[in-house]
């Protein structure tokens, strides 16, 4: 088997790029560090320090002193069942592909697309971004707590030598930045070895404040706040276990937080909390460095949130039972307060906030350098791309330094905890929208190992999400979500393309193959009636302004573009179309056409026109109307240089189209052939329209001209070919005021001004004749203006040349279903085509279009060159002209 039919399965990654690239960074992780991680080491750990940290050490008290226990426990199940859904979505998109740097962003951005992946990945950034600086400042809080001078104090004694105010704060944080920032330009590899020793320091912490709160004797713990005179002191109190204790902390007792002067609430009092569930993707982005990613993932990460929830829900239900609430809300480094040894605590406090400030920012970084490798920012982000010589992408951590630096401008960690949780809310929800959108596309490749979710799971965390956003801050939510929309936008018109796989794809074909089984053929009505082509197109080159022609006539139907290549399959190694291919989708976008490219190989162009109408289209959507360049001596023009999707640019032509045909260079068609493909499309019922000098049409000059009055559609709904059956009601003439109707309902046509042509004869009563046409006219809803053509000196050439009198036993025999078989056409002479012709030219203002009755071909097929001659002859030196034959009826005048 060839490698190119192996490539396509072999190489596939739901999550991945090309295959080529992926080889590479295969090589490339499997040179610089082999898969040696275990699931605890792995994914457990880095879990585990993401998720305890600020809150768990600094916010916890703060959470059950306002919530109280029923409410805190209360926000604990609605917190960790947002995450525990996502917590699944996630392991089902990690054990789908390999994930590579970037996180949440690689693993959404390779499944929903690159602008969804984009727009999310900057959100991501910002989420870690805040994160960071979240951690920063309580970690000087806790130094300013331990090491500051009291408030209402000008010096401070022992340790408590650092002032506080509003700008030394600010320096503090952003010395401790400074240091974050030294050891990921310098030493991200010895905080990642470093990572084992932190938990083990932040385990024994947890194990000393657990025993604390049994070992340690009921004591009064003074509080000094800041008050607007100076200081002001408090007591609070540890009372050990205490019945009365538990029962004044069961409910909710909202206050006003010491630190920010705000009045808190539920939806504050949880934005705060939430941040202390973050970080359940650390194990995943560690895929690449894991024994058995698919393994790992799963199982550590949905064991490091159970262990997490366990944890907060006893915790909040030793502080309930042991401390009261003024020490709760008024005293957030209580449990330094209260341990055994005191010293520890704050030593696991430093180690867990500083760990998680530089998690945060080795995490924005790493996205940052994600997103600027993909190029979907374009040369906004090509800084970020710079590494050093070891791979460390300096300028993108520089770069997330600044805007953590910029966010701690905000002072205090309640200030921004709430848009921290809604930019990591918003993340979770668009995982769990990915995962949703990959189960619902239903593609084969789709395959997870982890199979414990469902769409049901997915939609439960997206609505979970969303809700939660908007309880905490319906503006911050609204905002976040508009500028989440503005970036898609932005994406989507700017970004280039990718060759990730957009799962929009999926999810379309998905839908459209679910409703073209609902398109029944069988229901189908004339009152919903719609054109749908199929255009013939040897050379794109010379055709340009016909395909743009036909796409104004579509009316939102079906639009094919088909072409036929002259060669036998039996002889050539492959099929020589696929490498055209995209040579017409190219065109398509370029000419900005609502089309489909069919294309076919056939030993004649007849049989490859015969092969198209049998086949294209799907169901009920399928080409009811064939569009034929006209046949003639005339020499190709090349209009596809000349027009102005291609000149309106700099760039050369770059389709791969051959040069068109020489003048001297015999056709691929015979005028037989080309008859015989007109009337094959009749016989399967297909409607005709031969256009001729369409090229010559200026659709943009005729349209957008100021000479008044309006541009023309002229309309000849009479077959001037049989002068003896000048009928406007019967079903080919409908068809034709059909589609020049359609014509001018276009937009670019609106402008326009439909010009009916009544021929009439002396004698025949031309008033009510008109009368009748304008009732029928009214009827159709279509507004035209009726002109009267005298035209006896025609018809008078025609009885002349005729070789018996009208009415005769044969014509009578043939009826109105057989026009022209066989013997009008060679009753029709020259003179008197050239006679029609002159009369259709005369007629003033010279119009944008005109159209034209077809005759049917005669049945006799040594006549199909004459009927072609007297077609030539009929539209010679017309301009653009579409001659039309409707089988079908179009039309109707019921509601």
């Amino acid at each position: 088997m060839a490698s190119s039919e192996r490539s396509a399965l072999l190489t596939y990654r739901l999550c991945g790029g090309s295959a080529e690239e992926e080889r590479g960074r295969e090589r490339g992780r499997a040179a610089a560090a082999p898969r040696k991680l275990p699931t605890f080491l792995g994914v457990v750990v880095p879990t585990l320090l993401s998720m305890f940290s600020v809150v768990l050490f600094l916010r916890l008290g703060f959470v059950v002193g306002h919530a109280g226990l029923y409410q805190a426990l209360a926000m604990f199940a609605v917190a960790y069942f947002i995450i525990g859904m996502t917590v699944l979505s996630v392991c089902a998109i990690a054990t789908n592909g390999a994930l590579d740097a970037g996180g949440a962003y690689y693993m959404i951005s390779r499944a929903l697309g690159p602008e969804f992946g984009g727009s999310i990945g900057i959100m991501f950034f910002l989420a870690n971004v805040c994160g960071s600086a979240l951690y920063v400042l309580g970690l000087v809080e806790a130094v300013v707590d331990s090491f500051g001078i009291p408030p209402g104090q000008e010096a401070g004694s022992g340790v408590h030598v650092l002032p506080q105010s509003y700008w030394y704060e600010l320096l503090y944080g952003t010395v401790l930045l400074a240091l974050c920032l030294l050891v990921c330009l310098v030493g991200a590899s010895i905080y990642a070895k470093a990572t084992f020793l932190i938990f083990l320091i932040v385990a024994a912490v947890l194990g000393t404040i657990l025993v604390s709160f049994f070992a340690t004797r009921p004591l009064k713990v003074p509080i000094r706040l800041p008050n607007v005179n100076g200081t002001e002191t408090d007591n609070g109190f540890f009372t050990g276990f205490s019945l009365e204790t538990l029962r004044d902390n069961l409910g909710g007792r909202y206050e006003v937080d010491y630190t920010t002067g705000q009045m808190m609430s539920f939806s504050s009092v949880f934005a705060v909390m939430f941040n202390g569930c973050t970080g359940i993707m650390a194990g995943s982005n560690m895929s690449g460095d894991l024994k058995r990613p698919s393994y790992s993932i799963p199982r550590g990460t949905i064991s490091a949130v159970l262990f997490t929830y366990l944890v907060y829900n006893v915790l909040a239900f030793l502080m309930c039972a042991t401390c009261n609430r003024i020490l709760l809300q008024k005293d957030y480094g209580f449990l330094r307060d209260i341990s055994i040894f005191p010293p520890l605590v704050t030593v696991g406090i430093y180690a867990a906030t500083l760990s998680a400030a530089m998690s945060n920012l080795i995490g924005a970084s790493r996205i940052l350098y994600a997103l600027a490798r993909d190029d979907l920012f374009g040369r906004a982000l090509s800084l970020a791309k710079k590494t050093s010589a070891s791979g460390n992408p300096v300028m993108a951590v520089i770069l997330s330094w600044l805007m953590v630096q910029v966010v701690l401008f905000s002072g205090k960690l309640n200030t921004i905890a709430s848009v921290v949780t809604i930019f990591f809310l918003l993340v979770y929800a668009t995982v769990n929208l990915a995962c949703l959108a990959l189960e619902w596309a239903s593609a084969p490749n789709f395959r997870p190992t982890f199979r414990y979710f469902t769409w049901h799971t997915c939609l439960l965390g997206i609505a979970g999400c969303c809700v939660m956003m908007f309880l905490i801050s319906p503006v911050s939510a609204s905002a976040s979500l508009g500028f989440l929309l503005l970036l898609l936008l932005a994406l989507h018109y700017l970004s280039p393309s990718s060759t990730w796989g957009y799962i929009s794809q999926a999810l379309i074909f998905h839908q459209v193959r679910k409703y073209l089984l609902m398109l029944d053929v069988r229901k189908d009505h004339v009152k919903f009636w719609r054109p749908q082509m199929l255009l013939m197109v040897q050379n794109p080159r010379g055709s340009a302004r016909l395909i743009d022609f036909v796409n104004d006539l579509k009316k939102s139907g079906l639009y094919v573009l088909g072409h036929v290549e002259l060669q036998d399959l039996d002889m050539l190694p492959s099929d020589p179309l696929q490498p055209q291919q995209d040579s017409w989708l190219s065109l398509v976008d370029k000419l900005n056409v609502k089309a489909f490219v069919s294309l076919t190989l056939a030993s004649s162009v007849r049989h490859g026109v015969r092969q198209l109408l049998f086949t294209s289209g799907l169901g009920g959507m399928r080409p009811n109307t064939l569009v034929l360049g006209f046949y003639d001596d005339e020499a190709p023009q090349d209009g596809l240089a000349r027009h102005p999707a291609f000149t309106s640019t700099r760039e050369e032509v770059p389709l791969g189209f051959p040069p068109l045909r020489a003048p001297t260079t015999p056709k691929l068609l015979s005028a037989r052939e080309y008859v015989g493909i007109v009337a094959d499309a009749l016989k399967m019922l297909r409607n005709v329209l031969l256009a001729r000098q369409l090229e010559s049409l200026d659709k943009a000059w005729e349209l957008r001209r100021a000479a008044s009055p309006p541009p023309t559609i002229h309309v000849w709904p009479v077959n001037l070919l049989r002068p003896d059956s000048a009928r406007y009601a019967d079903t080919c003439s409908l068809f034709l005021l059909q589609m020049a109707c359609v014509l001018n309902m276009a937009r670019a046509w609106r402008r326009a001004r439909l010009r009916l042509f009544l021929c009439v004869e002396a004698g025949t009563m031309p008033h009510a004749q008109e009368e009748k046409l304008r009732q029928l006219l009214k009827d159709l809803r279509i507004q035209a203006q009726i002109q009267l053509v005298p035209w006896d000196s025609i018809t008078h050439l025609h009885w002349q040349t005729c070789q018996r009198p009208p009415g005769g036993p044969e014509e009578e025999e043939e009826g109105e279903g057989v026009v022209n078989f066989p013997s009008n056409t060679t009753q029709v002479s020259d003179e008197y085509v050239c006679a029609a012709n002159k009369l259709v030219l005369e007629q003033s203002p010279a119009p944008a279009v005109r159209f034209l009755y077809l005759p049917r071909p005669p049945a006799d097929t040594s006549l199909y060159p004459l009927y072609l001659h007297q077609l030539e002859l009929l539209t010679r030196g017309l301009g653009p002209t579409v001659l039309v034959h409707g089988v079908s009826a179009v039309t109707s005048t019921q509601l």
